[in-house]
């Protein structure tokens, strides 16, 4: 389940004051890490981020066993997963963080009893924004995991933004992931949507004006003020509030089996020529 508006190296010090903003923030211990391939290069990055983290949580859900099972470590073992298994293929990987921590940094005192609000959530996106902005990647995966208060329902899931001038690689991207992850999970098909027809909550009534999810939109005065710079699609492979699919996401076997299919998703998408990825 992701929120509208939602969602390694610092901008140039110029570029920053251009957009009036000074010094960027930190990122948070971990947080927005490159990742040399580990296979035979091929001179190219993918920008990986675990949705979530730390303060924000995400959605709880509950294995087989009832023990809570939180969107925002679920999705940092399977990034992890997939960073390992794109390194091995001759990828540089970005991660926007590398452990159970938001992005941006956040001091305990900026905290509401340990929680983010609205405003921190939007500047933890705009953080993995410029991260991955910086990392020069060719392509952008954003994992996430669905929840709704009917446990039976489940299913695979992907979005992409229409709105961007490469919204037909994003579209392509979105479409080679999610038929990997239906040939390889059996899961039921949610097919790909595109964010602005995505029926989510929005961080507040502004959030829902814009429309889009931070990670994927096209920048907005006031809003956000750059969008990310590749192609990019987000993915919520499974629910983790139907207890079949949350045991299939916490099991070391099923984490692989998730992370394998996006791996699969990526390369078909990266592999093919430049003109079949308009």
């Amino acid at each position: 389940m992701v929120l509208l508006g939602r969602a390694c190296a610092s901008p140039a010090p110029a570029a920053a004051a251009a957009r009036g903003g000074g010094s960027p923030a930190a990122y948070a211990p971990g947080a927005c890490q490159a990742f040399a391939p580990t296979g035979r290069s091929r001179g190219r990055t993918v920008f990986v981020d675990p949705g979530h983290g730390g303060p924000d949580p995400g959605v709880t859900g509950q294995s087989g066993s009832r023990a809570p099972v939180l969107e925002s470590r679920t999705a940092l073992a399977v990034a992890g997963q997939v960073a390992s298994m794109l390194r091995a293929d001759g990828y540089r990987v970005l991660l926007s963080r590398t452990g159970d921590t938001s992005v941006r940094r956040f001091d305990a005192a900026d905290l509401d009893g340990g929680l983010m609000d609205a405003a921190q959530v939007r500047q933890d996106l705009q953080a993995r924004v410029r991260c991955a902005n910086d990392a020069g990647a060719s392509a952008l995966l954003s994992i996430h995991f669905n929840g709704f208060d009917d446990p039976t329902v489940g299913g695979s899931q992907t979005v992409y933004d229409s709105a961007r001038s490469f919204a037909g690689q994003s579209r392509r991207l979105a479409q080679s992931l999610q038929s990997a992850m239906t040939a390889r999970l059996h899961l039921a098909d949610r097919g790909v949507l595109a964010d602005d027809a995505l029926d989510a909550p929005t961080l507040s009534d502004r959030a829902d004006s814009y429309g889009h999810l931070m990670l994927l939109g096209p920048p907005l005065p006031g809003w956000l003020d750059q969008g990310t710079a590749m192609p990019g699609a987000l993915v919520e492979p499974l629910f983790l509030t139907d207890p079949q699919e949350a045991a299939l996401a916490t099991s070391p076997g099923g984490q692989r089996r998730i992370a394998g299919a996006l791996v699969a998703g990526l390369e078909s998408y990266l592999a093919a020529p430049p003109a079949q990825q308009q």
